[in-house]
């Protein structure tokens, strides 16, 4: 029996109007999808009787033949039971009949209803307007009339429409996004509606949505500015150079206190209309509800398949936040990090949570973006906050936010390749989980390869996704692919995509081919850029220092501290002290490496500001202090990769060598050996190698102790020949001398003697203060 147009059935606290499709409690309606209002439907039909599985497919998912019906029935059952406030372990309203079906409890009140009732919302309007006898009211009730029809004709229409057996689009294609007109008075849909767009279609599979750098991009090729409006022509033409299928734009106007939203996709090849939706909202805080309710519309009639439709459709404003201003400040702290960076984002994504605290992107974007900037413990306490909230979020969202939680949080890094495979899985087409698994996922456990594999596709997606170029210029270093790692860069800048990190790269390369004039250039290139002037300085502190010019070191880790402090980075200033103190540790300095170590640590605790200060403590000869680092960090990331298989292992064998018990040090490393060619560092250390093959290297000094030379040897030989790993960190000029004494150990005085050469060869400081210089040019002495 199929229930007659008119009916209203009533239950506890709750109406059911089949006229008009709502479910009111308590009078005020309750938001709910097309297909759990369905299903509650076929079992107030049957009120206390049980309804089949097959009834159920029967009835509500008959026409689809590529529907997951399992799936489907679990997702609309589940979100019919969260509208009702029903528990499904202690049933009010629907009891599970397991391997039968689902019956009603009841008891249920069926009436009629005015069958027209919907049609008389905009004569109504119409009426109250009618008080203002203008020449602009009169218009204004014109228009009124005109939209009531269009708004009949366009609702027949796409009732047809959705049953057209030909697909619009196919899963190859991709759609630009217009900017959305705002055509009311209230700037509080300004750029709002169209996140609010992007959001919802981002729940597809099916659609891809050209990136917002891609625009910018191809914006700059067409001679605009990068932030000119996406007019419906602009639109156009950026879909037509982007490859795209099809533009999607948007408006919004408002008829008395109601709205009338209107979106609209647009073949770029004939600009002919492949879809038009339209839908009023009786409120502004409709708004959000009724965007969510025509997307889902547009995502079907382009071509993608009810069963996702149906599966991945969580409203906005249940998924992402109610708040048309949180979603404002939200969408604006996006455009920024995208294009001023990091910092300048900060207070619009703080205001966007002030506005809505439970608001999971804007906090996990938040923690994503003080990750960039160096600050881990602000970064792990917002991603937390978002992961605890990620309920409150779209499918897609969510990938991002479990991702991001097991990289800033725990710590995991195979776990968060584990979501970051099934992310891709579910979302094919998403962008996001590429870029996750080229970056620290990959590098940090020296999969290399993987890292690669993944930028590339990254990048076939969008040619101007900058982080994909500069992933693969890590990787291609670290595998010693120089000139390759410099191609990466010039195709970059072909595709005039820019970013801090290049200017750093560049110079990193040039470092490596001893080429002081490319050096000079980019250092001239990064005056007066904010975060590449900071890393530039602190990237020309670890040259000098490399070189055994520590003094100088200083002054430009010292400017580098100063940059980042006025950036209110207290925890990057804290990394700056760290690896400070770890290079004046390797040269001997021992009272100024506690010294900026125990400062450092007065700035932040954090993972990172532990392990580089315990670090240089413990090469300082420190013992005490670094066995409760050593606890504490264990207990505070027990799943961790990098403290479970570096910085652990490190800090460990290091207490073992200060006391005497070499064996028990390269014992204690062997829980390294599977990522130890990993990087280590993250944000802008990473650039520079800071902190790369500790491990290694802590095992050589562990054999030289054990009078094992040629042991000794092979482990920093293994740090000479990974340059492109190693980059600028110190342990790569040190390791020549700890070289030279292994040789020596080992009986080899010609090596030895080449060794010791090399060492003295580049380090160019004549500053006998410098306790490593001074012992190795007396050992060098006597070698002659």
């Amino acid at each position: 029996m199929e229930t007659p147009r008119g009916t209203v059935y009533r239950f506890g606290s709750f109406e059911v109007d089949t006229s008009t499709g709502e479910l009111l409690k308590q009078g005020s309606p309750v938001n709910i999808q097309e297909q759990p209002f369905r299903l509650l439907i076929v079992l107030l039909e049957s009120c206390g009787e049980v309804v089949t599985r097959s009834e159920i497919q029967t009835r509500i998912w008959e026409g689809d033949t590529f529907v997951d019906f399992d799936s489907s029935l679990r997702v609309a059952m589940g979100k019919l039971r969260k509208a009702l406030g029903d528990d499904a372990a202690n049933p009010r309203y629907i009891e599970t009949i397991p391997k039968r079906g689902y019956r009603f409890l009841g008891p249920a009140i069926q009436s009629t209803t005015q069958p027209d009732k919907a049609v008389q919302s905009i004569p109504m309007l119409e009426s109250s307007l009618a008080e203002e006898p203008s020449r602009s009211s009169r218009f204004g009730r014109w228009a009124i009339g005109l939209m009531s029809i269009l708004l009949f004709v366009v609702g027949a229409a796409s009732s047809l429409f959705v049953f057209r057996s030909k697909k619009l689009l196919t899963e190859k294609d991709t759609v630009v996004l217009a900017d959305f007109t705002n055509r009311t008075s209230d700037p509080v849909f300004d750029e709002t509606l169209q996140q609010g767009l992007t959001i919802e279609l981002e729940q597809s599979p099916f659609l891809s949505i050209v990136s917002e750098g891609r625009i910018r991009h191809t914006l700059r090729l067409m001679g605009r500015p990068e932030d000119a409006r996406l007019t419906q022509e602009v639109a156009r033409e950026v879909c037509e150079r982007t490859g795209s299928a099809a533009a999607l734009d948007g408006s919004i106007a408002s008829i008395g206190s109601q709205y009338v939203l209107v979106l609209r996709g647009r073949s770029c090849a004939t600009g002919d209309v492949l879809d038009e939706e339209q839908a009023q909202a009786t409120r502004k805080e409709d708004v959000l509800n009724v965007l969510s309710s025509i997307s889902s519309k547009f995502r079907v009639h382009l071509g993608e398949s009810l069963a996702t439709v149906q599966q991945h459709d969580a409203p906005l404003a249940e998924a992402t936040t109610p708040s048309l201003e949180a979603l404002r400040a939200y969408s604006a702290g996006l455009k920024i990090a995208e294009t001023s960076g990091g910092t300048a984002a900060v207070p619009f994504l703080k205001r966007a949570l002030e506005i809505d605290p439970k608001f999971a992107m804007a906090d996990s974007l938040l923690g994503r973006v003080y990750g960039d900037l160096g600050e881990s413990e602000l970064s792990a306490e917002s991603s937390a906050k978002a992961y605890e909230l990620r309920d409150r979020s779209s499918d897609e969202e969510r990938y991002w936010i479990d991702a991001s939680y097991e990289k800033q949080v725990t710590g995991n890094l195979d776990k968060a390749g584990q979501i970051c495979e099934l992310w891709i899985q579910t979302y094919p087409r998403a962008l996001a989980p590429h870029g996750f698994l080229s970056g620290n996922i990959s590098l940090v456990r020296g999969d290399y390869q993987k890292a690669i594999q993944e930028a590339k596709v990254a990048l076939a997606m969008d040619p101007d996704f900058g982080v994909g170029y500069s992933n693969l210029v890590v990787s291609d270093l670290a595998l010693g692919r120089t000139d390759e790692a410099m191609k990466m860069l010039q195709q970059a800048a072909e595709h005039r995509v820019e970013m801090p990190d290049f200017i750093i790269q560049r110079y990193m390369i040039a470092f490596l081919n001893g080429d002081k004039a490319d050096m000079d250039r980019e250092v001239a290139e990064a005056q007066g850029k904010p975060a590449a002037e900071e890393w530039m300085a602190n990237s020309e502190g670890y040259v000098l220092a490399y070189s055994g010019r520590l003094q100088e070191g200083r002054k430009m880790s010292g400017r580098a501290e100063e940059l980042a402090l006025g950036a209110d980075q207290k925890e990057t200033v804290a990394l700056y002290k760290t690896e400070a103190a770890s290079r004046e540790a390797l040269f001997g300095n021992v009272a100024v490496a506690r010294q900026e170590a125990l400062s450092a640590l007065r700035l932040s605790r954090s993972r990172d500001v532990e392990y580089g200060a315990a670090f240089a403590l413990a090469l300082s000869g420190e013992s005490r202090q670094i066995q409760s680092v050593v606890d504490e960090l264990s207990v505070r990331f027990p799943q961790d990769t990098k403290v479970r298989f570096a910085y652990g292992p490190t800090l460990r064998a290091l207490l073992a060598l200060n006391h005497n018990n070499p064996s028990k040090a390269i014992e204690l490393l062997d829980a390294a050996i599977p990522y130890e060619d990993g990087v280590r560092a993250t944000g802008s250390e990473l650039l520079i190698g800071a902190g790369t093959l500790h491990p290694v290297y802590v095992r050589g000094l562990a054999y030289l102790v054990k009078h094992q030379g040629s042991d000794a040897a092979r482990e920093f030989q293994k740090i000479l020949d990974h340059p492109g790993i190693v980059l600028s960190e110190p342990i790569g000029a040190v390791a020549r001398l700890q070289l030279a004494r292994a040789y020596d150990l080992a009986g080899d005085r010609e090596k030895a003697r080449s060794a010791y050469r090399d060492f003295l060869v580049l380090s160019k400081s004549e500053n006998t203060d410098v306790p490593l210089l001074r012992g190795a040019r007396s050992e060098y002495l006597k070698h002659h």
